[in-house]
């Protein structure tokens, strides 16, 4: 099998962490391996099978002879995305710069692999949320025509990086030894104001725009379309925060152009990869994120009709948001392509 130069930007954070757990489960094919990450991270030493890899500053010299960059996230991808096309590189990017850009396609490999072919150096990962919920939406969209997605999503606090976690756990352990806890993270959107997340919701992801809604809500909207290839569906999102380590859930309920009867429904999640089916209400088994965190499948159950309204379902979705919703997602992108023999050489 031939190997491949790859570079991961954000080495040591949360997903280029979860890039390099993944690399090594899945034996990616790499030859030489670079690990960038910006100069407050530059020297610290990773341990990686069986070797020591020294994290580098990134550059936009960094990428020269690298075939295949996966981008962690965040601002230093519009620093850093142009210098490693540039040297040769395809891009697999997890930030939001580039996924509403037309020449860039967004992709889920089970949902519009297709697409990849359409990249001109980068190619985008979508937003973790919107990754787990187009998962379970394709086998239904491909029975039927959605007309309209109601999503409200219950998201974990690893979502917003490794210091919103480490709060969690010290605001429990604070409030268990009965003191006041300190809250100096969360929403990230509001650098003045803090509130608590042990044991308590917060209706705030990202930042509010003008139409009221955030912008986490609004990538839903705007990437579920982009993916499913279809500008008519009806989407609204509310996005929550939640007192959950890891893991992200999320309440769906669709319309359809016509009707999708529950077997039908379950029979095509069933088929579809990376889908798993966990649904038996009457055992009270259904998705969790305690059940999904650190697998790569997502889970959907609670399957039932809506009766308000005609052709209507509602379902519940689990998946770690770390893994499909985000590394996991942008190396199977990179296999997509290995397979396909799309690499550059």
């Amino acid at each position: 099998m031939k190997k491949y130069n790859v570079a991961i930007l954000g080495a040591t954070g949360a997903v280029g962490q979860e890039f390099l757990k993944l690399i090594e489960e899945r034996n990616f094919p790499f030859n030489e391996l670079k690990l960038l990450a910006s100069s407050r991270s530059a020297g610290k030493k990773i341990q990686f099978m069986g070797k020591e890899y020294t994290v580098e500053e990134a550059t936009e010299k960094s990428f020269e002879g690298v075939q295949i960059a996966l981008f962690a996230g965040g601002a230093a991808s519009k620093t850093f995305a142009k210098p490693a096309v540039d040297a040769g590189a395809v891009v697999i990017d997890n930030s939001s710069a580039f996924r509403m850009d037309k020449d860039v396609p967004l992709i889920v490999p089970e949902v519009n692999p297709e697409k990849i072919a359409e990249h001109h150096g980068i190619i985008a990962n979508p937003n973790c949320s919107t990754i787990i919920m187009v998962m379970a939406l394709k086998p239904l969209y491909d029975l039927s025509k959605i007309k309209r997605i109601v999503v409200s999503t219950y998201q974990a606090v690893s979502g917003a990086g490794r210091e919103a976690m480490a709060e969690l756990e010290s605001q429990v352990k604070d409030l268990v030894d009965g003191k006041a806890p300190t809250a100096e993270i969360l929403p990230r959107a509001a650098a003045d104001k803090h509130y608590q997340i042990a044991f308590n919701l917060i209706p705030q992801i990202d930042v509010f725009l003008e139409n009221g809604y955030t912008k986490e809500e609004m990538k839903m909207v705007n990437e579920t379309r982009k993916i499913l290839g279809d500008e008519s569906i009806g989407i609204t999102a509310t996005t929550i925060r939640v007192p959950v380590y890891r893991s992200h859930a999320e309440s769906v309920n669709v319309e359809f152009e016509s009707e999708v009867s529950i077997d039908d429904a379950k029979s095509a999640l069933e088929k579809f990869p990376g889908v798993i089916l966990t649904d038996n209400p009457a055992e009270m088994i259904y998705p969790m994120p305690l059940e999904t965190s650190g697998k790569n499948d997502v889970e959907v159950g609670r399957l039932r009709r809506d009766e308000s309204i005609a052709h209507g379902l509602n379902f519940w979705v689990c998946g770690d948001q770390i893994r499909k919703g985000a590394a996991l997602n942008a190396l199977q992108i990179a296999e997509y392509m290995i397979e396909k023999d799309m690499i550059r050489k």
